[in-house]
């Protein structure tokens, strides 16, 4: 995965979502993404309403935790702070108050339920323009909702939206649906950049496992993807704290 330079969505960072529990299992994690050719990462963790009340504080904390472990064994490997935006009620909060967690490169990742499609998805889009970012819309393929009205992924990306395909969704991690509607989208070159989502060791062997078995870098020659991009805005970027 060395071509890809950086997985930009993943839950590495300790104690604050439904990632990694721990600065220990974080450290396994990635040692074994680092295994596989990752050596920067943009921590995306969950801001989500009532679920994971994240916010620059939490994530800043983490951030500079798990970087001092980082430090004290001399690792190459660097991590950045972000956030995955849940489109609800507090990410309407935010962006009202311009207050929210973005990558590197002024990118702003979003998600939906997987249970049903956000109403304010287009005009989310749409303010998180008007405030200068870029949104990009994560693992689009594991929307079920979508499966049979593909169409949708053409009008998110016509509205400036980009799109980040799950790692594991080459393979049938998530089930065949949603293999067969991330092979179309790669197949239409739709997808702008690729994550690993990583959350625990079980999605650490399953991705170690696609790397084996798929030739990834081929398969994704038809997609524009970004993730090299972002190196030129990572250089020291730390998420502000308070």
């Amino acid at each position: 995965m060395a071509f890809l330079e950086v997985d930009m969505h993943n839950h590495l960072l300790p104690g604050i979502d439904d990632g990694s529990q721990s600065v220990e299992q974080s450290m396994a994690l990635i040692k074994g993404l680092h295994g596989i050719g990752f050596e920067k990462f943009i921590c995306t963790p969950h801001i989500m309403e009532g679920v994971h009340p994240n916010t620059k504080s939490t994530i800043g904390a983490a951030q500079q935790l798990l970087n001092k472990e980082l430090r004290a064994v001399n690792s190459k490997v660097e991590i950045f702070a972000a956030a995955e935006h849940m489109i609800d009620e507090g990410l309407e909060a935010l962006l009202k108050k311009d207050n929210l967690c973005v990558m590197p490169g002024g990118y702003v990742l979003i998600e939906m339920s997987y249970l049903s499609e956000s109403k304010a998805l287009f005009q989310t889009i749409l303010d998180i323009q008007n405030l200068g970012y870029k949104p990009i819309l994560a693992h689009p393929e594991r929307y079920n909702y979508y499966h049979y009205n593909f169409d949708m992924y053409k009008r998110i990306k016509d509205a400036g939206c980009l799109l980040q395909l799950n790692l594991l969704s080459i393979s049938r991690y998530y089930g065949t649906e949603v293999k067969v509607a991330a092979l179309t989208m790669i197949k239409s070159g739709m997808y702008d950049f690729v994550g690993t989502d990583t959350h625990h060791e079980k999605h650490l062997a399953a991705l170690q496992e696609v790397v084996a078995k798929y030739p990834v870098r081929d398969l994704l020659k038809t997609c524009p993807v970004k993730n090299p991009s972002l190196l030129d805005h990572m250089q020291g970027n730390t998420i502000a704290v308070g």
